[in-house]
Formats: C-alpha cells, structure tokens, sequence
C-alpha cells in the first residue's frame, strides 16, 4: 500500500511539502518511482485545471481581451501581429496540423495546381500556429505519387535533418522550380498580361483577375503594378475615367470601376426604355402631314458629331461598307462579303471599274487636258476567256457549238468576255490560209492572268451558217478543248442577241434576214427510278432495254495463302468469340476527387436508327460485351455512318471525359524506334480486330460507362470506344504482352504492330513467334487489315526498306508539288509561307527578290529563269533540315490548320521546327459544308494524318475560327460533327484561336492551288451549233472528229449531204459516212 492511500489522501499542500523533503525514517524513493508518482500526479491534475479555466472564461469572457488591451495600448491588428509572433515561438502539434485537413500534392497536374497547393498549405500553417522550423516537416507529409518521390530524393540527397531545416521560402522556391515548368509559368503570364473585361461582367473580370494575380505575385508587386494592370485591362470608356481618378489602392480601384460599370449598364437601359417610350408619344402626337424629328440618345453623354445622337460606346455609324452599302460595320466585317478579283489586275477586293490601275492600262485619264488623248504608240491588248468543252456544254449561260470554217467542221465557243476572236494553231494549218503579219502585235491576256503575245492575223477566216458564209478575222493562238473562239468583235458587227436561257443565239445575216442557232444541251446523267415508275413508261409504250451489269471485284488474299498465317486460322476469326479472359491488365477510369455521377438525358433518334440500335444491344448482350445497369451514372448515345453506309454506335462520354484523371502512359521516341529499324528488309503488320473489346473494365469501374437508351441502362463490361484513357490503357497491355520481344523484332506503337527481320527465314520465325503469343493471350486480329511479307513499308511517317528509312514523301508533297504562281496573289502566298521560317533560310530576302519584284504594283508579271531559280530555291530550303526536322521526344507538339473554300490545310511543329505540312484540294461534297464544318474537318485531317505523333500525347492545336474552342461543350451537333468528335475524343488536346492573319502558313498550305480560272465567270454568251442531221449512221468520238476533218479537206464529204434545211437539224450527235 503506497504513503497516499494510508495518509488517506492527501491534500494540494500536504502533496507541494511532500516534494521538497522527506523524513529521514521514510525509505528513500528510487528514479523511476518517482517518475511513475509525477505521471500520474499530473494526470489527475489536468481535469481540475480545465475546470478552473472554463470557469474563469465564463464570468468574465472579455477579461483576456481587455487585459491585452490595457497592455499592448493597441488596436486589434497589434494583438492580432502578437499573436501571429507568439504562435511562431509555441508552435503546434502534427495532430493538431492535421486537424486542419492539409491538401494533398501529387504534382503531376501543373503549375496552377502547384502555386494553389502552396497557397493552401499556407493557410493550414497559418491557421495552426505552425512554428517556423516545423513548416517544411509538416508540409511535405502532405506530398504523394510524384511529389512524394521527388521529396525523397531530395532526402537522399540532403539528409532528412538537412531537407527539414531549411527556410520556407527556400522550400517555396524548390517547389515552384520542381513543379511549375518554364513554359507553364510563361503561359499563365501570358493569360495574366491579355485578361481584359471583353464579353465578361465587372465582377466576373475582377474574379479572374485576382485568380491570375495570385499565381503570378512577380508581376504584381509592388500594388501599383497591381493597380495600374486592373485598370488596363477594363473597357476603354471606365478605364479612362478609373484612370482619371488615380485609385491609390486597388478596393478602391475595384469599387469605383463597379459604380461605373453600374451606372453605364443602368444609363443604357434607361436609354432604350425612354427611346421606347418616345416612339409610343411621337408616333401618337404626331400631327397629320407633318414630320417630327427623333431626339436620339438619353442621359447626359455628350452628343455624337458622327450620328448626332447622344451616346458613351464608339460610333459605328463612321463605319461604311463598300460591299453592301450599309453602315455600321467596314467591309472587312461584312457578312456578305464574298472574295472579287479585279479583271484588270488581278488583285482582290475590287472590282474592275473600280481598278486604280484602269486609267494606266487602258492609256487615258479623266476629262480635259492632254491626258484625255490615246496614247497611239501604247501596244494593243485584248482578253480571251477560255474554259474547255466539256465545263462549257455543262454550264446553263455558256453556248458551244459545230461550225464548217473555211470548210473544215470546229468546236466553237462563242465568248462576249473576249474582246477579238480566236483560233487554235493546229486547227488553223487544216485550214490552208495564209496568215498576215501585225504591224503592231497583239498582248492577249488569257484567264489564268498571262500574257500572249499574237503578231499574226487570219484574214479570209469565214464561217458558214446555213448556207451563208460571214466572214471573220482570227488570231492564231493555242486554245484548250476549242478550234475557235468568236469574240465580241464578231458578235457586234453582226448584231447578235444571245438568249441565255434556251442557250441560243440570234445572228442577222446580209439578205436581212435571222439566223436561230441552238447550242449544246448539258448531257443528262443517269437516273435511278423506281419500279412503279418503270412500269407505267412500258405501259406508255415506251423503249425499255434489259442490262445485265456485272462488276469484278478485286481479287482478295487468303489466309491460306500466306506462309506461316496459314496456321494461325484460329487468330483471325470473323467475329470475337466472347468475353477476353483476364489479363494483367485492366481498364480503370480515376475521376477527379470530389466527382459526382453524372447522367444525361438521351439524344433523340430516327426511327431507323431505333431499329438499329435494338439490334446492336441484342448483339452486345449476347457477346457477354454490355449488360443492365442500376448505375447513377449516364451517357447518351448516337448513330455514325460509317463509310460503307451502315451505322455504328457511339457513347458520348464527353462528360465523364472532362472529370477523369489523364493517364500520362509514357510512349516511346520515335527516333529510338527507327534505330532498331536500320537494316531490317522483310516487315509484316498487324491490326487487332476490336481491339478495345479485347480488355476488361475494372470491376469497381464498370457502373461509369453506363449508357441511357429507349430501351434501357446499360454498361460496358469491357473497354469501350471514346474513353479518353482507353488508347493508353491499351498501350500498356499490348507492351506488357510483347515484352519479351520488344525491340528485338517487334514494335508496338499505340495500335500498331510491326514484325521487322533481316532474312526471309528470321521472319518466318519471327511472325511465327508472335502469332502464336497472341493464340496463347486470346488475342485476335483482323485478316483483312493486315499486311505480311512486305518489303517496304509505311510507319510512323517514314517510308522503311532494305535501303534505309526516308522521310515519307507524303510529308513534303503539298511543298514540293507547289506549282509555279500565274499571278501576284499567288506569289504573294508563297511568300508568305516562306516568309514564316525566314530565320531558318540563310540570305532569305536576296533568294527571294525575283518573287518579290512580282508583288510590285508597277511591275508587269513574267514568270522568267530567276524566278524559277528562286522559287526552287526556296522550296528546296522548305523541304530540308533545319526547317523540317524529325521529331524529339512526344512533347511541344503543335498543329496549325486552316480551310478555306478551295482546301485544307496544316502543318505539324515542334519547339518551332516543321515536322510535315500537309494540304488538300475539298472534294465536291465538301464545297456545301458550312465553315464551321470545314474548320474541324481540316483539324480531323490533321489528327488521322499524323495520329502516330498525337495519339497518347498532350498537344496544341491553333486555327482561325473562334468557335471551335467551345466543341468539347457544345450540346447540338450534327451528324457529320458527332461523327468527328468521336475521332477527337481519343486525343488529349487543347484548341486554341489563332488569328487569321497570323496563321501563316497553314493559310497558304489551304489556298496554295485554284481548280479553276478565276475570270471564267466573265464568259456570258456562248453559242454552239450542231448542224447535224442523223442521215449516216456512224456517230463520231474524238476520233470521228478527225475522220471528218479529213473526209471533208479531201472534197469527198459535201455540205448538201449534212445540211437540208432549218428545220433538221439534231443536236447531241455528230455523223460521218460509213463508207
């Protein structure tokens, strides 16, 4: 029994002299007693101590406050500076830390996320009383994943007493390094810098610009800085008037652009409710006959000196438009503006009569003066239009026909836009008619924009309608698809009327009487009709003819004809057996923590497509592939055709896509790959059939990719199309599969597979091997996109054979394959491209000044040898290090893109170096598609080209129309647009406007070539005739044409025998004898 228990208890006082002496009977006590007596004195001490506080705080709670008061003398920011000193010297426990619930850092999601992190943690420490020396300790428990691996190299390297001892700033500064890169800082600086109150609220700008102005403390210290930024960035009329005012802090700069904000908002809608109401007075009292003038504007802004109303916003009525007349807005904002060229000098943006250059060519000048007078020694020019037969017959305005000149049958285009007729140097040698030579030649300017010079004239040309021969004077020249063109000179003289619409034209002959002759009709394409259509034709007694159409299909390979396949039948099934069995790898989907479920309505559907989709979940259900769901997550889903006209499913996972963790699965450099290339001669590839149904979802995972139907709910069991981590996922399986094998003859990149060898006998062994690894792992792939046994072949943009690896020709051919410019505004694009990598190109403006000189306005344009030699030149440079490179790495990637109405456009860069450009002409379908359509199109032809550098990497695509950063949002797509966002949905990029003018080069890559002359649409009026009465039964081609020719030079072919009168004469159909 202890000394307390049999004193029975002892007293505060009787325990106090206890500890300062003892008898000298009373044994002595031993350390460790005395440590137990202490511990547990203390212990039942505590209880009565709280006691005693909360006592004390409860009658008199505001004895503390008032204490510190009489002592500091202060306000409560002295007490509250003291108590943040005195917290520094207690500091805290690591429970009491934690209790304040520290954010996690994993540092894989940025810089933001980073300078975030650093704020809240400093929140923590400050809200806990952290002592300074515990700061670094305490903060960097809250480390994880990558963040935690990097805090334990820095361990490693320092020591753990060493790493925990040092400043907080210096801590501060390791992270920002370590976690915000270069390039990430530049870019949140460059949002900071551009962040203007343009489409935005005041309190939406102000919100933001604090959160920018929080990760960038550099740029706003001191508060000036901060200052002086918020204001810049308002709308220019508050930011004078802030300005103005000169805020000495940044809450009164803050306030008083709200007040301002308020009051233009409040003065602009009592501007338009009192112009409402005085419509309502003046159009009620307006007095009979009389007009009442409107006072504009309301308010006390002054009044405006352009329109005379009173507003604050800029004026738009200085703006005019030279295009539609209108006010209000420039011709470059114009909606109706479309692209005119100038038939005089070929510029754009104006038209011919409002051609500066007119008064120069045309050697004249306004009224009076000696300018008034012709310059006689100034050359001759004429204009010849010319489009080929074939276009002509097909356009409803343009009139062609078959003529007898001089007694030998033509092709004749009768054109109003040329200014003098014209005829082919071939057919003119049929002809046998002297030419005379010009005292003063011709320059004839042709649609394309050059200039022939002509200095010879056929003078006995003649031309026979109707047994009547006018005559005519031709300049020889090279025609294409046409033996002659009558021009305006003939059409006046005779006074001819052409009458568009019957495609005719009217000719008044010497005898006063009128010639009608009719032109080509377009030739009408087949028609399909339907049976009951058919029918009621025959009953009509109409000719019907029995056609057996046959098509030969190419003859496809068989998998019993490849060596070594032959065996592996198995590997190749039509369809997928079933359910893949489990794997090493499975499909997860890690969501943003925080996430809830989120379900969307269902898209509605034809009811074809109904039809359709009952029949795939039947199909799905039945592979074991889907099954019914209870899950609180939802997708919609849509129908794609697909090129062969049936219909594929789509899950539109776009949701669950922005609130999923990206799987950052590193791929392998592309140049590491191709070094494991180099001598290999024999390749084979090989494409999974439904690869992604090849793998398994998480079990835990499986409820996320839940999908709403009519239907039904149901979910993937296994990984489905449009995940964005499903390539990555996909990725790793396959490399995990083939590991033992990698870089020794297999290369997985993404979903391709590639067999490389050096012998025949290496690849049979080779092939062999891998496809009895897929029989083993139950993988299946698809024979006909397959390809074994090749000796060259296309991966990763490069084109590999027994000679080595070579860029594929593919990548350069929208450069090399440029043809050369017809005209100033084609050089000028050219230019332009080049001119983007001039820093690239050594002694740039000295190559370039014969293309140059071109551009000049007083200049004429011949395309001569220095011009060629520069253009070469130039294109050389283009296609060659250090401009096109090959790429480093799977980082930087950036894509330029552009449409325009002729093409598509783009080029791939990388750390500023051109990795390939591309370019293609729209195919006629395309020509329909809306802008926005062909802005994403050309996006789309940029992906699938260059999927083996974009697929399973972070990049940056740049093109000219704004609304394209907002597609990942858009609710309402069309079926072309659902179509492309499912192939845009496998990538991890970031769309970003680029301004027109700035995106160079993919601007000129779209307009690089035009299908057709510009100036075509100046032919109006063309006539031609088919003086052809069916008397022979023959009907001539382009062979029966020269039959003719030749029959009828001879003598033998008479123009009694084709001609019998106005009224038999047939078109469509041209005749020779059949003897």
């Amino acid at each position: 029994m202890s000394r307390n228990q049999n004193s029975g208890g002892p007293s505060a006082n009787t325990r106090g002299r206890k500890r300062t002496h003892t008898d000298a009977n009373e044994p002595v006590i031993q350390k460790a007693e005395l440590k137990e007596i202490i511990a547990k004195e203390i212990k039942d001490a505590i209880p009565t101590i709280i006691a005693a506080m909360k006592n004390n705080e409860n009658s008199n709670p505001e004895n503390t406050v008032t204490k510190a008061k009489e002592v500091s003398g202060s306000n409560n920011e002295n007490i509250e500076v003291s108590s943040l000193k005195r917290f520094k010297t207690e500091g805290c426990s690591y429970n009491t830390f934690q209790s304040c619930k520290p954010p996690e850092f994993a540092g894989t999601e940025g810089a933001v996320v980073a300078l975030r992190w650093l704020e809240k943690i400093e929140a923590v420490l400050a809200i806990s009383k952290c002592a300074e020396e515990d700061m670094v300790l305490y903060a960097s428990n809250s480390f994880k994943d990558g963040a935690l691996e990097w805090w334990n190299s820095i361990i490693q390297t320092k020591g753990r007493t060493n790493a925990c001892a040092m400043t907080w700033e210096s801590f501060r500064d390791l992270v920002t390094r370590k976690f915000c890169p270069m390039n990430e800082k530049e870019q949140i600086e460059r949002k900071f810098l551009t962040h203007r109150m343009i489409g935005a609220g005041h309190r939406e700008y102000t919100s933001k610009y604090f959160e920018y102005a929080r990760l960038v403390p550099h740029l706003v210290t001191p508060e000036s800085n901060l200052i002086s930024r918020y204001i810049w960035g308002l709308v220019s009329e508050i930011r004078d008037m802030v300005k103005a005012a000169m805020p000495q802090t940044i809450d009164s700069a803050v306030e008083l652009a709200g007040l301002l904000t308020d009051g233009m908002v409040r003065t602009q809608e009592e501007k338009k409710s009192q112009e409402a109401i005085q419509k309502v007075d003046q159009s009620s009292k307006r007095p009979v006959g009389k007009f009442v003038k409107k006072e504009g504007g309301s308010g006390t802004f002054p009044r405006c000196k352009t329109c005379g109303k009173k507003h604050l916003e800029k004026c738009n009525r200085a703006k005019y438009c030279s295009h539609c007349k209108m006010t209000g807005h420039s011709l470059e904002e114009c909606r109706r503006k479309v692209m005119v060229t100038c038939f005089n000098c070929n510029e754009p943006g104006h038209y011919r009569n409002e051609c500066p250059k007119l008064n120069k060519v045309s050697g004249t000048s306004g009224t009076g003066g000696s300018g008034a007078k012709a310059d006689t020694n100034a050359k001759k020019t004429t204009r010849a239009f010319v489009l080929n037969s074939k276009e002509a017959v097909d356009m409803p305005d343009v009139i062609t026909g078959t003529f007898l000149i001089n007694n030998v049958y033509a092709k004749v285009l009768f054109d109003s836009g040329a200014n003098q007729c014209f005829i082919d140097y071939e057919f003119c040698k049929l002809l046998n008619e002297p030419l005379v030579k010009l005292e003063k030649p011709y320059q004839v300017e042709t649609a394309n924009g050059d200039v022939v010079k002509v200095d010879e004239v056929l003078i006995n040309g003649k031309i026979t309608l109707f047994k009547h021969n006018i005559p005519v004077k031709f300049l020889p020249m090279k025609l294409a698809g046409f033996d002659a063109v009558i021009g305006m000179d003939w059409l006046a003289t005779n006074q001819a009327c052409i009458l568009c619409d019957t495609k005719s034209i009217e000719v008044r002959i010497p005898t006063g009487g009128k010639l009608i002759i009719k032109g080509d009709k377009p030739t009408n394409n087949v028609g399909i009709i339907s049976m009951i259509n058919a029918t009621k034709s025959l009953n009509k007694g109409c000719l019907a003819y029995l056609v057996s159409v046959t098509t030969k299909d190419q003859e496809k390979k068989k998998l019993k004809d490849v060596p070594v396949v032959a065996e592996f039948p198995d590997v190749f099934p039509d369809e997928l057996p079933g359910l893949p069995p489990e794997r090493e790898v499975e499909f997860n989907i890690n969501l943003v923590p925080g996430t809830a479920p989120i379900a969307k309505s269902p898209y509605r559907l034809a009811p074809t497509e109904m039809k359709e989709l009952k029949k795939q979940l039947h199909e799905l259900l039945e592979k074991g592939f889907i099954r019914p769901s209870s899950s609180p997550w939802g997708a919609p889903i849509l129908f794609v055709k697909k090129k062969d006209g049936s219909m594929r499913m789509c899950i539109d996972y776009r949701e669950l896509n922005k609130v999923t963790i990206k799987n950052k699965y590193p791929l392998p450099r592309i140049d590491d790959l191709f070094d494991q290339l180099q001598g290999a001669c024999h390749f084979s590839k090989i494409d999974l059939r439904s690869g992604y149904h090849q793998l398994k979802v998480q079990e835990e995972d499986i409820p996320k990719t839940a999908f709403r139907t009519r239907y039904g709910h149901y979910e993937f069991t296994v990984m489905p199309f449009g995940l964005t981590n499903a390539p990555a996922a996909f990725m790793d399986m396959m490399n995990r599969i083939c590991k033992p094998y990698l870089d020794k003859f297999i290369i997985v990149f993404i979903d391709d597979i590639l067999i490389y060898s050096k012998t025949p006998e290496d690849h049979a062994i080779h092939l062999r091997t891998l496809l009895e690894l897929l029989r083993q792992e139950k993988l299946y792939a698809k024979f006909s996109k397959c390809e074994f046994w090749l000796t060259e072949v296309q991966f990763l943009g490069h084109v590999i054979n027994a000679q080595g690896i070579q860029v594929d020709p593919s990548k350069i051919e929208a450069i090399t394959k440029w043809e050369n410019p017809k005209s100033p505004t084609e050089v000028r694009s050219f230019l332009g491209l080049a001119g983007y990598y001039r820093r690239f190109i050594q002694n740039f403006s000295r190559i370039a000044v014969p293309l140059t000189s071109l551009t000049r306005k007083s200049v004429k344009f011949e395309w001569g040898t220095k011009q060629i030699e520069a253009f070469q030149i130039l294109k050389d440079k283009l296609t060659h290090a250090p401009i096109l490179a090959l790429p480093e790495g799977v980082k930087d990637f950036v894509v330029f893109c552009d449409a325009s109405h002729t093409g598509l456009g783009c080029v791939l860069m990388q750390r500023n170096k051109v990795i390939a450009y591309a370019s293609r002409q729209l195919k006629t379908h395309e020509k329909n598609y809306a802008t926005h359509d062909l802005e994403l199109g050309a996006i789309i032809f940029a992906l699938k080209l260059w999927r083996h550098y974009l697929y399973g990497v972070h990049f940056t695509v740049y093109t000219d129309h704004k609304s394209l950063k907002y597609i990942f949002d858009q609710k309402e797509l069309n079926m072309r647009q659902r179509r492309w966002m499912e192939t845009l949905n496998d990538y991890d990029c970031e769309i970003i406007y680029h301004e027109g003018k700035a995106n160079v080069v993919a601007n000129a890559l779209s307009r690089k070539k035009v299908e057709k002359p510009r100036r075509a649409i100046s032919i109006r009026t063309i006539c031609k005739l088919y003086p052809l009465w069916v008397k022979f039964p023959y009907v001539a081609g382009n062979v029966g044409w020269k039959v003719i020719r030749k029959t009828h030079s001879a003598g033998n072919l008479t123009s009694d025998g084709l001609w019998a009168g106005g009224n038999n004469y047939k078109t469509h159909s041209a005749v020779v004898p059949n003897q």
